[in-house]
């Protein structure tokens, strides 16, 4: 197994474990994540998570995952904050109800306390995170427009992003003003998560 780039317990690592098998099990059936990305699934799906938590600021209060799918990053992050940052909130949200039945099931069998909004992200009210996330849901242009709806004005988005970032961060800045600290990605070369505050229209 390979190491996690934070430190956490071995009741938090069981959890991980735990879900890698909820999510082999159920994925044959409503397709959470790629067949072929399955024989990787630590690597590409929970340490490529556990790096986004590794860049969220100490003891905030309310992180929102944007388009969970199965859980990446923000029920790993859910999962790792029971433990670094216990009295912070995760919601997550997700308009498949199938998986959202599978976020649920999840987070119940592991003792999370987490929520699922089942809805389209556009018309659930502003969630005020502290930290958000999303995880190959959409290109930055729209990924700040969802920011703008749900992330505190003192809050940060990280976003992991692929080989492309550079192009999509230029395409953005003809609609929005932002502050943007990419880090490169421990999982894959030439991607970065995008660490990302001070967001308004242009």
């Amino acid at each position: 197994m390979n190491e996690l780039p934070i430190n956490v317990s071995r009741e938090t690592l069981e959890r991980l474990e735990h879900y890698a098998d909820l999510l082999r099990k159920w994925n044959p059936r409503i397709n959470l994540v790629a067949k072929s990305t399955l024989p990787e699934l630590w690597t590409r799906h929970f340490v490529d998570s556990a790096q986004v938590y590794s860049l969220a600021p100490d003891g905030f209060g309310h992180w929102v995952d944007l388009g969970s799918g199965g859980g990446f990053p923000g029920l790993v992050c859910a999962i790792i904050g029971a433990e670094k940052n216990p009295d912070a909130r995760f919601t997550l949200v997700e308009s498949d109800s199938r998986k959202s039945v599978f976020l649920r099931t999840v987070a119940r069998e592991l003792s999370i306390q987490t929520e699922v909004i089942c809805d389209r992200i556009e018309r659930v009210d502003p969630l005020q995170a502290d930290v958000l996330s999303a995880r190959a849901l959409a290109d930055l242009d729209t990924l700040l427009g969802f920011a703008a709806q749900h992330l505190k004005e003192s809050g940060v988005a990280l976003l992991p992003k692929g080989v492309n970032w550079e192009k999509e961060r230029l395409a953005a800045e003809a609609s929005w003003f932002f502050n943007c600290e990419p880090t490169n990605s421990g999982t894959e070369s030439g991607a970065v998560i995008l660490k990302i505050g001070g967001i308004s229209r242009v």
